[in-house]
């Protein structure tokens, strides 16, 4: 297998985190890494068992990001040490249990087919979300419905976190240049793969009791429609050559 780096954002998941990383390294893969991504914000013991299990496992790489200003620069500047660290494939995916590490296998067979990019989906057949309130289901569908009717895009699922690409795909993206800093990060990085070879997958999402803030729903609207309004501006450079 190509060596292939999962980058995993983490802040205060000590009770999942060891057990998350565990159940990846069993994965019968010798060239698959997780780089998990902490800063500040993270005030459990979630780095001292990071560092714990990247005694215990080369293929474990714990990343601090000083300069974090939320989540999604900690997925950005993941993907940057992953890059520089020769990853051939990229995977994207949450370190609290909301993502399944024994559905990473099919993101790489995916990969091996030849997709540029592969996406988790809640909404296609085989996909699904538990132990997670109504409203949210309605967001997160009901936000694929509007991405997909203003972006022009047809995707089952524009705001899942569980994504795999190539290492042209982010490699020839201005990954400073990325507009998001909240939920609407995952259906930006969607827009932006539109015209590449990208297919999606199923997955099962484990909810959590964290809520959506009004605020947030309304800036991903206005950047929704922003992306519309800059898509000559896609920072996609070319597509990436055939496998």
């Amino acid at each position: 297998m190509k060596k292939t780096i999962i980058v995993m954002p983490v802040a205060n998941e000590e009770t999942t985190m060891e057990g998350v990383l565990k159940q990846i390294m069993e994965l019968p893969y010798d060239n698959l890494y997780v780089y998990p991504v902490i800063d500040s914000y993270s005030k459990d013991r979630t780095e001292e068992i990071i560092r714990d299990m990247e005694s215990r496992y080369e293929r474990i790489k714990l990343i601090f990001h000083e300069e974090s200003r939320g989540v999604i620069t900690c997925y950005l500047y993941g993907f940057k040490m992953a890059l520089k660290d020769g990853a051939e494939q990229i995977i994207e995916m949450d370190g609290g249990g909301s993502h399944l590490p024994r559905e990473i296998p099919q993101f790489l067979e995916k990969l091996d087919e030849g997709y540029d990019c592969v996406w988790g989906s809640r909404f296609i057949p085989g996909g699904d979300i538990t132990n997670q309130p109504l409203y949210r289901r309605f967001l997160s569908s009901g936000g694929t419905i509007l991405a997909n009717l203003v972006l022009g895009t047809k995707l089952k699922d524009m705001t899942s976190g569980f994504e795999a690409f190539k290492r042209e795909v982010l490699e020839n993206m201005d990954l400073d240049a990325f507009m998001s800093r909240g939920h609407m990060y995952q259906t930006e990085m969607r827009y932006y793969c539109r015209n590449l070879n990208t297919v999606e997958v199923p997955i099962n999402y484990i909810g959590s009791k964290s809520s959506i803030k009004f605020k947030s729903v309304t800036e991903a609207l206005k950047l929704l429609f922003k992306l519309k309004r800059n898509e000559k501006n896609v920072m996609l450079k070319e597509k990436p050559d055939e496998a």
